[in-house]
């Protein structure tokens, strides 16, 4: 029995290599296997492209906001001077915006219940509320298109609604211009 017993012992202790062959394939497999899971994590940490936690600072969207220009260049129509723009060129340059869908509670563009309480006012009244602005209208002096300018886009609405003004006229030119232009 007791050769029986120590024959269990021996097999007990015994690894599962048992020849060389077996010995020279565990040895490859211990050194290739790792090399190759190293080399599997590392292509997979490098795959696609890379952002910070939470941030798309590198995106293209945000690349390409960073690099345009910080200004830009826009041209006008350049009037000589004392040429003016026809009160329909304003209107539909600024106001149409607004008079011609009635947003903000504006009165549309030949609508004459909306603007016979408005002419009853008179023109100087309809051009102080052009020029200084009333209720959800930005006030339209000193912008793009001068007084007089604006005073014409009036009274084409105006007269579009029933009014019978007469258009302002150009200012008439300053001495020094005059003499100037001479």
């Amino acid at each position: 029995m007791s050769d029986a017993q120590h024959t269990e012992h021996e097999e007990a202790h015994e690894g599962p290599i048992k020849t060389p062959k077996q010995l020279i394939a565990a040895v490859v497999a211990s050194f290739v296997v790792p090399v190759v899971v190293i080399i599997m994590l590392a292509n997979f940490v490098d795959f696609g492209g890379k952002s910070g936690a939470g941030s798309d600072g590198m995106s293209e969207e945000a690349v390409a906001k960073r690099l345009q220009p910080i200004g830009s260049i826009v041209v006008k129509e350049v009037l000589a001077p004392g040429v003016l723009r026809a009160g329909e060129q304003v209107y539909q340059a600024q106001c149409a915006a607004c008079h011609a869908s009635g947003a903000a509670g504006a009165p549309k563009l030949a609508d004459a219940g909306a603007w016979g309480p408005r002419v009853k006012t008179g023109y100087d009244a309809l051009l102080t509320s052009a020029l200084k602005g009333k209720g959800a209208m930005a006030a339209q002096g000193g912008g793009e298109f001068n007084d007089v300018e604006i005073g014409r886009a009036v009274v084409f609405m105006a007269n579009q609604g029933g009014a019978k003004f007469d258009e302002p006229k150009a200012p008439a030119a300053s001495a020094p211009d005059a003499a100037a232009s001479k």
